[in-house]
C-alpha cells in the first residue's frame, strides 16, 4: 500500500514516514534491451585505482521517455537484483526454498547501494498505561490498529509490572488466556482499568477510504471501522474474523471463505443499513480495480498474489465476471488464484480485503468501472460521515490537525471483546518536544516516548507519592517492529523545487551540480561510500539518547528475523550448493551471500539477543576506512567519465528538514557533519529547510513519481510489510515497484 506509514511522535523517530503496502505500478515492464546503460564494473573489489568504468549513457537516456529512461537507470543500477529476484518470485511449491532465495535476492539489492537501512519504529525508552501485548504485534496488515483489545490501566505501568505481564503472555496458551492473567495481575497489584485509550499522532489524512489509499497515515484510522475476513489475536495467532472457518482446494488456487450470519453494517449513527454478505469482498474488488494504482498490484500475478484474471479485466481483456471473486451465495465467498501464493490468507486483515457495502458506496454516488460505467467516488470516503461501518468502532469526531475520536460500535460482531470504548487521538506536530511527555504525566495521553529532553525530565521528576523517579518507576524500550526506515538516494533527480508549489524546497545548486550529483549517484561505489559513511548511530542518539542509539537501527530492509526456514534447505551461493538447516533465519542466508560476495555490511548478528540472534540493535554499515576506500574507487569511475571529485570540487547532496522540530534539525545537522567528515569534504550536504510539516511532505512522500522527489537523499520514509511473505519488501525495489519513485525513477 503506498502505506507510506508516519512514524508516530509517541514512537520518537518524529517525521519520518514508511510505507507498508505500496503501490507498484502494475504496467508491465518495458523490454527495452537497451544499451543506454551497459554493464556497472565489478563491485566486490575494494582498491583499483584506474578505471575503464563508461557510466549510463545520459545523453541516450535523457532522449527517452520517462518509462523507458527509468528502466535504463534501473537495469544499470538493479539488474543484478532483479534477475535473482525473479527467480526467488518464481519459486511457488517450496517455501523454505522461496525464502532462501528471496534472501540472497535482497543481498543483491542492499549490494548495490541505492538505498540504505536506518531504523525500525521502536528502540526508545517509553512509559503507558496501555497493557503489553494486549494488541497484535503480528508485523504485517493493519490489525494493529484495530485498538479494541487494548487494555489500559488509569495508571503508569510499572516496569516491573510490565516485565511481568509479559511473562504471562509467554505463559499463556491463548489470548483470552493472557487478558484474564492479564488482568488478575492488574487487580491484584492494585492498578484499575480504564474504558478510555487516548493516544497522539502526527498524521493528516488523504481519505476515509481504506481501499482507495495506501497511505498508513489514512489506514491507522481506518482500520478499526471495519472487520476483516480473518484477524491475528494478541498471541499472533490467525482467527476467525467476518469469516468463520475457509477452505483450500486441493491444487492451493481455490480459497473458500464461509462467512458469519447476521452481522450488520451501520452508518456513523450506528443505524443498521444492511447484512454482511459475500458481494460485499466481490464490490470490493471491483473497486481495487478502480483504484487499481493505490492496491491493485497486491491482486496482481506480478506483484501480489495474483488473483485470477484480475490483470486480463485491468488490461480490458476479460469482463469483471471472469476475475477470480465470486459470490457463491450470501455467506460463501470464493477467491481463485492464477498460481499459488503461500501468503495468501496473511493479506486478509490488509486494506485491499476490506467489505465494501455496495448499496451504501452508490448512496454517496460511487460508481463501478466493472458496471461498464465511469469510475467515480462520488462523496465515498471524503469523510466519515461518508462510510459505512462493520468493525469496532464508530467515528464520534473528526478535527484534522486536533482530534480524533471513537466510540465502540455496538453491531460489532464481536463486540463482547471491545476492551475500551472510547479512543482518541490528539494531533502533534512535534514542535513542543516536551509535549508528549506532559500530556502522559497529567493523564492526557495513555503513552510516550521520550526524546533527550524529555528523558531528562523524566530522570529528574518524582511523582507525587513516590520516592523513584519517572523513568526509574516505568521505563521500558519499545520493540522494533518489522518496519524498515531507509536512506534513499535520487538516481535521476528531476525536480529541484516541490512539484505543487515551486517556490518551496528550492535547491541551491547549479546545473553543473546537478550533472555531477546525477553521475555520482549512479555510481555504486560513490552509494556504498555515502552507506559506509553514515554513522546512524550518532543520528538516531539525537532522537532516543547515546543510551539507546543503537537499539533501533536495522540493517536490512525485510529484517533479518522476519522469516525462518522450516526445513533443512540447499541453494547455490556464487556457485557452491550450500545447505541451511531448518530454524535458519532469513538474515543468516543474506549474510552468506554478502559474505560470499565480499561485501563489508553485517545483517545478521548471531550472538545477539541472548544468543537467538538478530538483524537489529547493532551498526553493520558504518565504517570510515570503507567509506574512504569505496570513495577512492568512485572518484577514479568518476574521472573516467569527466567528472573530478575532490574537496576542492565536491560532489553537493540535498536532503531536506522540518525546521519546526529541534529534534529534526538537530538529526540532519549530525547527519551533514557526519557524512562531511567522513568524506573528507568531498561531499558536502545542503540543508533544504521546510518551516511547514506537511509542505514538507510534498518534498517525499506526498509525490506520486519520482520524477516529483525533491531530494537527493532522503531520510524520512520506509516501509513495512503487507502480508507474511519477504516478497512484500522486495516487491516495491522491483522495477515499477512503489518505492522506486524514492529512487526518482517510475
Amino acid at each position: 500500500m503506498k502505506k507510506l506509514v508516519s512514524l508516530l511522535l509517541a514512537a520518537a523517530m518524529v517525521l519520518s514516514l514508511a510505507a507498508c503496502g505500496a503501490t507498484a505500478d502494475t504496467n508491465q515492464p518495458a523490454d527495452t534491451g537497451d544499451a543506454a546503460a551497459t554493464e556497472p564494473a565489478d563491485t566486490g573489489d575494494t582498491g583499483a585505482a584506474a578505471s575503464d568504468y563508461t557510466g549510463p549513457d545520459w545523453e541516450a537516456i535523457d532522449a527517452m521517455d520517462y518509462d523507458d529512461a527509468s528502466d535504463a537507470i534501473y537495469d544499470w543500477n538493479l539488474g543484478e537484483f532483479e534477475s535473482y529476484y525473479d527467480v526467488a518470485k518464481a519459486e511457488l511449491d517450496d517455501v523454505d526454498q522461496r525464502t532462501a532465495l528471496m534472501a540472497i535476492a535482497e543481498a543483491k539489492m542492499l549490494e548495490s547501494g541505492v538505498f540504505m537501512p536506518i531504523y525500525g519504529d521502536g528502540g526508545a525508552y517509553a512509559m503507558t498505561r496501555v497493557v503489553p501485548r494486549s494488541v497484535t504485534t503480528t508485523s504485517w496488515g493493519l490489525d494493529e490498529y484495530r485498538w479494541y483489545t487494548s487494555i489500559v490501566a488509569n495508571e503508569l505501568i510499572k516496569t516491573t509490572d510490565r516485565d511481568a505481564m509479559i511473562g504471562l503472555w509467554s505463559e499463556a496458551a491463548t489470548a483470552d488466556d493472557y487478558f484474564a492473567a492479564a488482568r488478575a495481575y492488574l487487580e491484584e497489584n492494585g492498578y484499575t482499568l480504564s474504558d478510555t485509550y487516548d493516544y497522539v499522532s502526527s498524521y493528516d489524512m488523504e481519505t476515509w477510504d481504506v481501499i482507495a489509499t495506501s497511505y498508513t497515515s489514512d489506514s491507522y484510522f481506518i482500520a478499526c471501522t471495519y472487520a476483516p475476513l480473518l484477524e491475528y489475536d494478541v498471541k499472533n495467532v490467525q482467527q476467525p474474523g467476518l469469516a468463520e472457518s475457509y477452505d483450500i482446494s486441493d491444487d492451493g488456487l481455490t480459497y473458500t471463505f464461509h462467512l458469519r450470519q447476521g452481522v450488520n453494517w451501520v452508518d456513523q449513527q450506528g443505524r443498521a443499513i444492511g447484512e454482511v454478505t459475500a458481494d460485499d469482498w466481490v464490490a470490493s474488488m471491483a473497486h481495487v480495480a478502480d483504484n487499481n494504482d493505490e492496491l491493485g498490484y497486491l491482486m496482481s500475478a506480478d506483484g501480489g498474489c495474483g488473483i485470477k484474471n484480475y490483470d486480463a479485466y485491468i488490461n480490458g481483456e476479460v469482463s469483471f465476471d471472469e476475475v477470480g471473486v465470486k459470490a457463491i451465495d450470501d455467506y460463501t465467498l470464493e477467491y481463485t488464484l492464477e498460481q499459488k501464493f503461500p501468503a495468501f490468507v496473511t493479506m486478509m486483515g490488509y486494506g485491499c480485503f476490506a467489505p465494501l457495502n455496495r448499496d451504501f458506496y452508490k448512496s454517496q454516488g460511487g460508481t463501478f468501472g466493472s458496471d461498464g460505467v465511469e469510475y467515480t467516488a462520488g462523496n465515498y470516503g471524503t469523510g466519515p460521515d461518508t462510510i459505512a461501518y462493520c468493525g469496532p468502532y464508530l467515528v464520534t469526531n473528526y478535527t484534522p490537525q486536533n482530534v480524533w475520536s471513537y466510540s465502540a460500535n455496538p453491531e460489532y460482531w464481536n463486540a463482547d471483546a471491545v476492551n475500551v470504548h472510547t479512543v482518541n487521538f490528539y494531533y502533534n506536530d512535534g514542535s513542543d518536544v516536551q509535549r508528549t511527555y506532559n500530556d502522559a504525566v497529567a493523564g492526557t495521553i495513555d503513552a510516550c516516548a521520550f526524546n533527550n529532553s524529555t528523558l531528562t525530565m523524566a530522570k529528574e521528576d518524582i511523582p507525587e507519592g513516590e520516592t523513584e523517579t519517572y523513568f526509574d518507576l516505568y521505563h521500558y524500550t519499545t520493540t522494533n517492529s518489522a518496519t524498515t526506515y531507509c536512506a534513499w538516494l535520487n538516481l535521476n533527480r528531476a525536480a529541484f523545487a516541490n512539484f505543487n508549489d515551486e517556490t518551496q524546497g528550492v535547491s541551491p545548486k547549479t546545473d553543473d551540480d546537478k550533472a555531477r550529483t546525477r553521475a555520482a549517484m549512479n555510481n555504486q561505489h560513490f552509494r556504498l561510500a555515502m552507506a559506509y559513511g553514515f554513522d546512524r548511530g550518532a543520528y538516531n542518539a539525537v532522537s532516543v539518547g547515546e543510551d539507546l542509539k543503537y537499539a533501533s537501527l536495522k540493517n536490512s530492509y525485510a529484517t533479518g528475523a522476519f522469516a525462518q526456514l522450516a526445513n533443512a534447505t540447499t541453494v547455490d551461493i556464487n556457485g557452491t550448493a550450500t545447505e541451511f538447516a531448518g530454524g535458519t533465519y532469513y538474515g543468516e542466508i543474506m549474510q552468506a551471500q554478502l559474505d560470499a560476495d565480499g561485501y563489508p555490511i553485517q545483517v545478521w548478528d548471531a550472538t545477539a539477543d541472548g544468543g537467538a540472534g538478530s538483524g537489529d540493535g547493532f551498526d553493520g554499515w558504518y565504517n570510515v576506512d570503507n567509506a574512504r576506500a569505496e570513495l577512492e574507487l568512485a572518484i577514479a569511475d568518476l574521472a573516467a567519465v569527466g567528472v573530478e571529485v575532490s574537496a576542492d570540487n565536491p560532489i553537493y547532496i540535498d536532503t531536506f528538514y522540518f525546521a519546526g522540530s529541534e529534534t529534526n534539525t538537530n538529526m540532519k545537522q549530525a547527519y551533514k557533519q557526519g557524512i562531511e567528515s567522513a568524506l573528507e569534504g568531498k561531499v558536502i550536504v545542503n540543508l533544504i529547510s521546510f518551516d511547514d510539516q506537511t509542505v514538507m511532505q510534498y518534498a517525499y512522500y506526498r509525490n506520486s513519481t519520482g520524477a516529483e522527489a525533491n531530494f537527493d537523499i532522503s531520510h524520512s520514509s520506509g516501509w513495512g510489510p503487507d502480508y507474511g511473505d519477504p516478497q512484500s519488501f522486495l516487491d516495491t525495489i522491483q522495477r515499477y515497484g512503489y518505492m522506486c519513485k524514492n529512487l526518482g525513477i517510475y
